[in-house]
């Protein structure tokens, strides 16, 4: 006989479930067809250029930081042994005040002006023209002296002191620095994470395609024959050449490894010239030119001051890339903004 129960209904609770887990499928499926597509290759070293570039301008405020810091460290130490001279020659002075004071007082007793002095400050005792009157002339002689030299004393731990400050404040911006580019680099490297193996192998190998296209480029057939402005323009280029498969380091100024400022500044020293160590100075160590007055040695300026190399003829660049990189030659189409030349 069949049976004419009904079916059992679902529980409210179950119905509730069930409806919110098809309101979740369905958002999920919604928030897929929305989704941004993965970005790419191409696009992925596009933004890891950039940060490359941003790393690089807070390597050049970096390096500016660390010049700052090493000039200000000498100065600092050069105060202190002065202070320290100083303090000899007053511990001298005194001596000898302290021997007038013996003398006295094996022959009767001690002036009492040289007794007040000896006790108290002899700027303010020296003040008092009463207590002038009381002294010899040899006796008056040591006095000023002693308050020259603590006047010199004072000024000068005040300047070392006033140093000292801004050595602080300087080490603090090169930690910030220190900081910005290596998380810019940091950021970098997740993008490249990002790609497939596949990807990041194809864009290794295109870098490398270029560093060994720059290593068998021949100055005269590649380069040109154009002639330098300049022996000493022509005397660093030739000396960057020496180091074209070197690795990019942040902060690096050579031998073994170098970031664009680094080895434009090596190269200069080699040739006998002291130019400055960042890219924001070194554009201030020659004379500014355009692109159509460029010559082979020529300091060459790009993407607002965050990047120098070296002019190196039919409009190839020799310089210090980025990460990932060596020094190399390479178009200056691919560069970016131009800024200026610099003729040194």
């Amino acid at each position: 006989m069949a049976s004419h129960r009904r079916p059992k209904q679902p529980s409210r609770a179950r119905v509730t479930v069930l409806t919110a887990t098809a309101a979740a499928a369905v958002a999920l499926t919604s928030q897929a067809a929305h989704a941004d597509p993965k970005p790419t290759k191409n696009e992925v070293k596009a933004k890891v250029d950039k940060l490359y570039h941003e790393a690089e301008a807070a390597t050049e405020k970096y390096n500016g930081a660390k010049e700052q810091q090493d000039k200000l460290k000498k100065q600092v130490d050069a105060l202190q042994d002065k202070v320290a001279r100083g303090q000899d020659e007053l511990n001298t002075l005194r001596g000898e005040l302290g021997s007038i004071a013996t003398a006295q007082y094996r022959s009767g007793g001690i002036d009492p002006s040289v007794a007040l002095f000896l006790a108290s400050d002899p700027d303010s005792f020296l003040d008092q023209a009463s207590a002038l009157d009381q002294l010899t002339v040899k006796q008056t002689e040591s006095l000023q002296k002693i308050q020259a030299k603590q006047r010199t004393l004072a000024q000068q731990r005040k300047e070392a002191q006033d140093k000292l400050g801004d050595l602080a404040e300087v080490r603090k911006q090169l930690g910030e620095n220190k900081k910005k580019y290596q998380g810019k680099l940091a950021d970098a490297q997740r993008l490249l994470n990002s790609l497939t193996a596949a990807e990041r192998a194809k864009i290794q190998e295109e870098e490398a395609a270029k560093d060994r296209a720059s290593r068998a480029t021949s100055e005269r057939v590649q380069l040109g024959n154009e002639a330098p402005a300049s022996n000493r323009g022509a005397a660093a280029l030739s000396a960057a050449a020496t180091q074209l498969g070197k690795p990019y380091v942040s902060g690096g100024s050579g031998p073994n490894s170098y970031d664009c400022s680094g080895l434009t500044q090596w190269a200069f020293a080699q040739a006998g010239v002291n130019i400055s160590r960042t890219t924001y100075t070194q554009q201030n160590d020659g004379v500014k030119i355009g692109r159509g007055q460029l010559k082979p040695g020529d300091l060459v300026f790009f993407n607002g001051l965050s990047h120098v190399g070296f002019y190196a003829g039919n409009n190839q660049i020799l310089h210090a890339p980025k990460p990932g990189t060596v020094v190399r030659y390479e178009s200056m189409d691919y560069m970016g903004t131009f800024q200026f030349g610099v003729r040194i």
